[in-house]
């Protein structure tokens, strides 16, 4: 009865758990709830990507002041990962840095309230920027805790069956956008009245969610667990200083390349459809473009389950790699292209986009050890490249002047930002394939049996080992071993 346990909020990182080596069932309950902030936050990045174009009809503001949108959300993720969350996450543990983003993430959904009443553009990016810090402290925990929760072998799958129902969540957004924000446009009261009940219902749900993860017993995988999980694959880096981790680094760099990329295309998804698409002389209208973009979340979501089946059949990094030319190839002819086929490509390009996030974070973690929570922090940080490439794209756009819907597209044009920074993102793609300090890390968890054969052989309380808390019995490890001769607790 985890319920009914007190719970705790306080873990040490230097002792062994038999959460180093949980098997496929035991990882289960606590892979689902974290599942589920996967789909909040693709929520909430699915409401900004249709937000960007609402506020530009209904408060008549200009394409590249629209994306302060987007630079507050990802903003804020360096703020949270390098700083608070982090902090909270190597001296308390997952649990405690779960509920701190949720309880940011309802402060800034309640905040969000009093500034779409009044219409202040600036308020709400505001909010925006404190629901940022909320969700960028939910994935410095979530998702290296979906690459470590179970068999390392699994971990690409995991995160990416995981991130599947973040884009579940990008699909819902633009949907309820599409019937419910663009009935009521112009700039009457109204305009904005179906937006504020949005995220007072948002805010509702995470706080109740927060309260849930409390009293929910999920284990804690330490440093210490890190640590003996790359000692066993013979894959750790951990024996050189931080400083040194250099195929870490490699993947932040990457991660800020290809999120700035790909929330560019989602934010400027419907203005690109309304400038290129127009069918017998009619120009495609907003909520049509806001529905065409749940098409293309909804290839990203089809992509990220096509590809998490793909990787139990071949190397994640073979996976990884067609996928990231896929994206380059298929955003060329989108520049040039026009109507149906235009659009055609970015759906194509949403498609491949979709296993590259979650597999930046699991390659990029591999060999970590016990610097595996710190250097979390750090790809999670790469996402701030959604606050500088959307700018960037929106503000070559606006110096195109207006399209003329006879083949003069800004935002096509814009597309070729994008694509500088996917080429630039696909160099640690062709690292970690054909770089043999990259590939035999990536190689030796894949191939490795922790949490598959013998599983828990190694707990000390299998082998006689010093012993300390008992396994809860709800699958909540306990602390079982003290890395040196530390005393139990």
């Amino acid at each position: 009865m985890g319920f009914f346990k007190k719970p705790t909020l306080r873990n040490r990182d230097d002792k062994r758990t038999r959460a180093a080596e949980l098997t496929l069932r035991e990882s289960i309950y606590p892979l689902c709830l974290v599942t589920i902030l996967f789909f909040l936050w693709g929520f909430s990045y699915g409401l900004i990507d249709t937000l960007n174009k609402h506020f530009q009809v209904t408060l008549g503001i200009t394409r590249s002041r629209s994306s302060g949108l987007q630079a507050a959300y990802f903003g804020a993720y360096p703020l949270a990962s390098l700083g608070h969350a982090n902090w909270l996450l190597r001296h308390y543990g997952y649990k405690a840095c779960f509920m701190w983003g949720l309880f940011l993430y309802g402060v800034g959904a309640l905040l969000a309230w009093p500034c779409l009443v009044y219409k202040s553009f600036g308020g709400f990016c505001a909010a925006t920027f404190v629901i940022g810090n909320g969700l960028g402290a939910l994935e410095t925990a979530a998702n290296p805790y979906l690459a470590v929760c179970g068999p390392p072998r699994y971990s690409e799958i995991r995160i990416n069956v995981a991130q599947a129902f973040n884009g579940v969540g990008t699909v819902v957004a633009p949907v309820l956008a599409s019937y419910v924000f663009f009935n009521n446009v112009g700039t009457d009261d109204n305009a904005l009245k179906n937006v504020q009940w949005t995220y007072l219902a948002i805010a509702c749900f995470v706080f109740a969610l927060a309260v849930v993860y409390y009293f929910s017993p999920i284990p804690e995988i330490t440093d210490a667990d890190m640590a003996f999980q790359a000692e066993s694959t013979h894959a750790g880096t951990d024996v050189k200083p931080f400083r040194k981790q250099y195929r870490l680094f490699h993947a932040t760099f990457a991660q800020f390349c290809y999120t700035g990329a790909q929330v560019a295309i989602a934010g400027a998804f419907i203005n690109y459809v309304t400038e290129t698409r127009v069918i017998n002389g009619v120009r495609t209208s907003n909520s049509d473009a806001s529905r065409f973009l749940a098409g293309a979340q909804g290839a990203f979501t089809l992509g990220r389950f096509a590809g998490s089946a793909l990787m139990k059949f071949v190397k994640p990094r073979w996976v990884f790699l067609v996928f990231m030319s896929m994206c380059i190839i298929l955003l060329i002819p989108s520049i040039t292209g026009r109507g149906n086929t235009g659009m055609s490509m970015l759906y194509l390009v949403l498609f491949f986009e979709s296993i590259i996030f979650p597999t930046i974070v699991a390659l990029g973690m591999r060999g970590l050890g016990k610097y595996s929570k710190r250097g979390s922090g750090f790809i999670v940080a790469g996402v701030s490249g959604g606050a500088v490439v959307p700018p960037l794209l929106f503000v070559a756009s606006d110096a195109q002047g207006q399209p003329d819907y006879a083949g003069h597209a800004p935002t096509a044009t814009a597309m070729s930002v994008p694509l500088a920074f996917f080429v630039a993102a696909w160099t640690y793609t062709a690292c970690v394939n054909f770089v043999p300090a990259y590939r035999n890390v990536a190689d030796s968890f894949s191939t490795t049996e922790i949490g598959i054969a013998n599983a828990h052989a190694n707990d000390p309380e299998n082998q006689g080992g010093v012993l300390g808390a008992e396994a809860g019995k709800d699958g909540a490890p306990a602390l079982t071993e003290a890395v040196g001769n530390e005393k139990r607790i």
